[in-house]
């Protein structure tokens, strides 16, 4: 395991300020290594961890990407792919400014932005958006409420909505960023709750400022081995389809910021735009700040 370590590298994803982010620990040459060498490297860091692989024969892709959490595979990791394709740009492993990517929840594409003066911008795409009431909507309502240890009223009257682009997020609209960041929920009863919704994780949300399409959020997943996480790209993409589906953003390309992390005092920011082809909404791109770090700072 120790010889694994060494050929780690350690990003940062979504920083939007000092120990900002989602700690990413990735392995950019990954061919060889075993499931179990996998897992107890995101196990060994505690963070979602991701691994660069040569493309399936007959995908049609430039790599594979591979996602772990201490305790199961994932089937795609926003911040992972962001930090991953990031850092094959920086090594110089990129032969072109767009690529295709082989994932378990199938392919996705990532494309290189240079914006003058700035630093190099990865995006990554995700399909579009479903989003649906929940099962026995009124006695998940009253559980997650249970669950979040809030009143009803700390609610804002908005659906609460199971949403998903590559994994189901619950997304439950809170009245206000004050009553998101007081949120200390139950997490003795959160995964049960989860299974029972059919989610991989609760996605609380307050709107920061509709005008500027301003959200902010906070991702208790139901099983990755800890109990929050700073930067979620898979649910911020959810949420987007979410608050699309409310009527809360403009379906256009217009930028969508979801702020996360604040309440871990690990600030920050994804940035979601959808995809209009011919008029219509065909997907989103996500994408956020990469900062390299090392082991120590994402150490738990």
């Amino acid at each position: 395991m120790n010889s694994l370590k060494q050929q780690v590298r350690f990003v940062r994803v979504f920083a939007a300020g000092p120990d900002g982010g989602n700690p990413a620990p990735i392995v950019v040459d990954a061919a060889g290594m075993l499931d179990a060498q996998m897992q107890e490297l995101a196990s060994s860091y505690g963070h979602e961890s991701g691994f660069v692989l040569p493309p399936p024969s007959g995908s049609d892709c430039d790599f594979e990407f591979r996602f772990w959490v201490p305790n199961h595979e994932m089937s795609m990791c926003g911040h992972a792919t962001v930090g991953a394709v990031w850092l094959l740009e920086q090594l110089g492993r990129l032969s072109d400014d767009r690529l295709k990517i082989w994932t378990k929840s199938g392919r996705v594409e990532a494309r290189i932005r240079r914006p003058a003066g700035q630093d190099v911008l990865v995006e990554v795409s995700q399909p579009a958006g479903h989003v649906e009431p929940l099962p026995d909507a009124d006695q998940a309502r009253a559980d997650i409420v249970e669950v979040l240890g809030i009143r009803s009223d700390d609610l804002a009257p908005l659906p609460i909505q199971n949403a998903r682009t590559s994994r189901v997020k619950t997304l439950i609209p809170m009245r206000s960023v004050s009553a998101l960041d007081g949120l200390s929920p139950d997490f003795s009863n959160l995964e049960q709750l989860c299974v029972r919704i059919g989610s991989t994780g609760l996605y609380p949300y307050a709107i920061s400022d509709r005008q500027r399409q301003v959200v902010d959020a906070r991702q208790f997943p139901r099983s990755s081995g800890y109990p929050e996480d700073a930067a979620t790209g898979i649910a911020a993409s959810a949420l987007s389809f979410g608050l699309l589906s409310n009527g809360l953003v403009e379906a256009s390309e217009r930028l969508i910021t979801v702020r996360q992390g604040r309440a871990m005092k690990r600030p920050s920011e994804i940035r979601v735009r959808f995809n209009l082809e011919d008029g219509r909404i065909d997907g989103c791109w996500l994408s956020g700040v990469v900062q390299p770090t090392d082991c120590e700072k994402i150490s738990i």
